[in-house]
């Protein structure tokens, strides 16, 4: 759902600027302060501590000035095998937001789906609220569905239920059910972590000597592919944007969504 920014209301971080403007998340705006690239009224500032009202101050990265608060925006998407779960990409592969044609606004995954793997993404410009969910404090939890090859007896799924020692330290315990067979000597399994680790579902399979086939991320804390097709997205809605706040911490208001 769409929420229009409002006016200034007074001095603020310059890097929560930089997000709410949607010129990038919290994160990479602070790098883009410590990189010397943010200036205000012409000088260059590199003290993430700097506050700035962006009413009275002409706010410019790489030389370029920023616009006021973008509306915010919130997507639900089904992310086809193919593309990247990135804003952009210097190999000119698809990214998800070749998706999103018809959306003016910046927008940025929340987290990341591998190239091969598909289902539940979501992308905003909100970028507290993208902090919010991928903080390890909140145990945000998702859900997949992997078609796996391989071995997968009761005491290979207890040990990925009690937590596996990847070449990144021990995973977090999971919860797994066996949904049954797939054909050909493979199998359908669910799994549901919180932790957001790189390639960690594929990694964990291996750990227990299991080749993953497909991978489909399902389910979102409450949220799920109920009437998205593949490739497809909708808006999200109030009550699902603020359920999704709680869940991060923090509750909206006016000013920047929380």
């Amino acid at each position: 759902m769409a929420r229009e920014g409002p006016a200034s209301g007074g001095p603020e971080r310059l890097q929560k600027i930089l997000s709410q403007a949607g010129v990038a998340s919290r994160r990479k705006a602070e790098a883009m302060i410590l990189a010397g690239r943010v200036s205000v009224d012409g000088q260059v500032v590199t003290e993430l501590g700097t506050k700035v009202d962006p009413a009275m101050a002409r706010i410019a990265v790489d030389g370029k000035a920023i616009e006021g608060p973008e509306r915010q925006v919130y997507f639900l998407l089904n992310k086809p095998r193919g593309y990247l779960s990135t804003a952009r990409d210097d190999r000119g592969r698809n990214t998800v937001l070749d998706l999103f044609p018809e959306v003016r606004e910046r927008i940025y995954p929340v987290g990341r789906l591998d190239y091969d793997t598909e289902g539940l993404l979501l992308l905003t410009n909100d970028g507290a609220l993208m902090n919010g969910l991928l903080h390890p404090r909140y145990e945000v939890e998702k859900t997949y569905v992997a078609r796996v090859r391989g071995p997968v007896d009761a005491g290979r799924l207890d040990a990925m239920r009690q937590g596996l020692a990847l070449e990144d330290g021990m995973t977090a315990p999971a919860r797994v059910k066996r949904l049954g067979n797939a054909g050909c000597g493979t199998h359908r399994i669910e799994v549901t972590i919180h932790e957001g680790r790189n390639r960690q579902v594929r990694r964990m399979f291996a750990a227990i000597g299991c080749e993953v086939l497909a991978l489909r991320r399902v389910r979102f804390a409450f949220l799920d592919l109920h009437d998205v097709r593949t490739g497809a997205y909708r808006a999200l809605t109030k009550e699902e944007i603020q359920r999704l706040y709680a869940i991060a911490g923090g509750q909206q208001n006016e000013r920047n969504g929380r």
